[in-house]
């Protein structure tokens, strides 16, 4: 029997614990806001990163603005040494979710499995995905393979909500970096035939229009902030939104229809807004928050000179608009290259477990690649992983039990042809 088989045979074999600890973790709501049960989440994640032979260290990111007694933000890493410490392939997964929201039929932290399916908050985005890398790893060392290279696995919080205390805080104090990390796979839920190369930008942004407060009888002695601000929406609907619809990057975004530029308003307050009982009052403030999805092709600066030139252009216009512009985050496209050893590694691997040729595509939402590339300086870095991306954040959310498999398979082949 080849060691290939040895390593697939060992990953078949533990699919019932793979799906069991996927489960476990499931039943650990660490949902983010506000950030709930990270200890414990990281805790069990490292007893059995513990169990397989790994060194295992908890990172707390204390000075993030994140981080508080009540809620602190805990990561954890295991590091299995192989024979030498380079090549270094490091294993990132998050485990913090979003909210449930409305709309479930099963529990949405009971880890159950029916049908093949493993239901829950964060079953797809992105346990199940962290429990197969955990199992990638364990099956190499269960086949009695001894690795040239180092396997780290890490366990990070806070993704949904920028990733600054979990994989950008691990960038910048050096255990995700350029000097001593080789290769990092993500396994965010693209599907188990599919490699993703990077991710769209994103430029979240607050206006806030300025008016006059006047008497409610007498609209004309005032000026209505949110009137301003629909002026504002307008203008972008049949101006900036309508442009946008026009441009495509060469990037294979999936879905396809996220290939063009996109902006969303997230939220809008105007007006007395949280006052117990109505006002008889002209609103003098309005705020709303949007999300601005960049081609690479565009650009950070040219998506933002776009918002900038619009309100100016809205405020000639009529001397009474007053606008203000404040940047709330910013993250840069990233693309890993094709010829990429990693990515040419994956795919060789997908071909051998799956029988067809891998899909290359990049992410319509950012992910923690954008911390792993950008201060970590790491080039090699991918997201690969089980689960569909459509069942991220939705109601009964789940994760096949055989992509489960499949992309451990993947990820065990893959360790073994980059670290010998």
């Amino acid at each position: 029997m080849t060691t290939t088989d040895r390593v697939l045979r060992e990953v078949e074999s533990a699919r019932d614990e793979l799906v069991d600890f996927a489960a476990e973790l499931i039943r650990i709501p660490t949902v983010n806001p506000p950030g709930d049960l990270y200890r414990e989440c990281a805790e069990a994640i490292g007893r059995r990163l513990g169990e397989f032979g790994y060194d295992v260290d908890f990172v707390t990111a204390e000075d993030s603005a994140e981080h508080s007694d009540e809620h602190p933000r805990v990561n954890v890493i295991g590091v299995r040494p192989g024979q030498r410490p380079r090549p270094l392939v490091h294993l990132n997964g998050h485990f913090d979710v979003v909210p449930v929201g409305a709309g479930w039929t099963v529990d949405p932290f009971g880890g159950e499995v029916r049908d093949g399916k493993l239901y829950g908050r964060g079953s797809a985005d992105m346990k199940a995905g962290l429990a197969a890398a955990v199992y990638a790893a364990e099956a190499v060392r269960r086949a009695g393979v001894e690795l040239n290279g180092t396997v780290e696995v890490s366990g990070t919080v806070d993704e949904e909500s920028g990733g600054f205390a979990g994989v950008a805080h691990l960038a910048e104090i050096g255990r995700i970096a350029a000097d001593r990390t080789d290769h990092v796979i993500i396994p965010e839920p693209l599907d188990v035939d599919r490699v993703c190369l990077g991710h769209r930008g994103v430029y979240w942004f607050q206006v806030t229009a300025h008016g006059r407060i006047g008497h409610g009888s007498m609209p004309f002695l005032g000026v209505n902030a949110i009137e301003q601000m629909g002026t504002l929406l307008e203008e972008i609907r049949t101006g900036l939104g309508a442009a946008l619809e026009q441009r495509s990057t060469a990037m294979p975004v999936a879905p396809p229809a996220a290939r063009r530029g996109s902006i969303n308003i997230n939220s809008i307050i105007g007006g007395q807004a949280g006052e117990p009982t109505q006002t008889p009052c002209v609103a003098d403030r309005c705020e709303a928050i949007f999300d601005r999805r960049f081609l690479i092709e565009e650009g950070f600066d040219q998506a933002k000179q776009e918002i900038t030139d619009l309100l100016g252009d809205l405020s000639r216009r009529d001397e009474k608009r007053r606008y203000e512009l404040s940047d709330l985050m910013v993250v840069h496209p990233t693309l890993t290259p094709e010829e990429d050893p990693l990515v040419h590694s994956l795919r060789g691997s997908i071909d051998a477990v799956l029988g067809r040729p891998a899909e290359l595509v990049a992410s319509p939402g950012t992910y923690d690649h954008k911390h792993v590339a950008r201060i970590a300086g790491v080039e090699s870095c991918v997201a690969y992983g089980p689960g569909r991306l459509e069942q991220a954040h939705q109601p009964d959310e789940w994760c096949a039990v055989d992509d489960m498999v499949d992309s451990a398979k993947v990820m065990a082949l893959t360790l073994l042809d980059l670290l010998g």
